[in-house]
């Protein structure tokens, strides 16, 4: 799995795209993670069931969790065994590695939106 996952050019929308509104849920639940604690990133994901889970970065001394990662963690933790999408708040213009590992440890083909503080879809990773 490569440390980042670049956007190649045909996955990046036009200005006029826009997100289901239950994957546009997801970007806000991310945004409102990642403000809320002034974190790098903030996540979200949503279960087989609907329910969503959203997380923000966690770097300390003895840990560090991806925002993805971490909301991945706390869908698991409540019982949840599939994913259908996800959503991703970032500076980067690069999907880190090991939260798009998460989400494939539980979904192949769950789209991963990640979008720009913003809430500007940046992209969607598929595979």
């Amino acid at each position: 799995m490569p440390e980042q996952t670049e956007f190649p050019p045909a996955a990046v929308p036009s200005a006029d795209a826009a997100l289901a509104a239950e994957d546009a849920k997801l970007v806000t639940l991310a945004r409102s993670a990642r403000a809320r604690v002034g974190a790098i990133e903030g996540a979200a994901v949503r279960d087989q069931d609907g329910r969503t889970y959203a997380a923000a970065t966690v770097v300390l001394p003895s840990l560090s969790v991806t925002a993805l990662q971490l909301a991945v963690a706390s869908a698991v933790a409540a019982g949840a065994t599939k994913l259908e999408a996800a959503g991703v708040v970032t500076e980067a213009s690069t999907l880190d590695g090991a939260g798009h590992a998460a989400v494939r440890d539980l979904a192949a083909d769950a789209p991963i939106h990640v979008a720009a503080p913003d809430g500007t879809l940046l992209g969607t990773v598929t595979a």
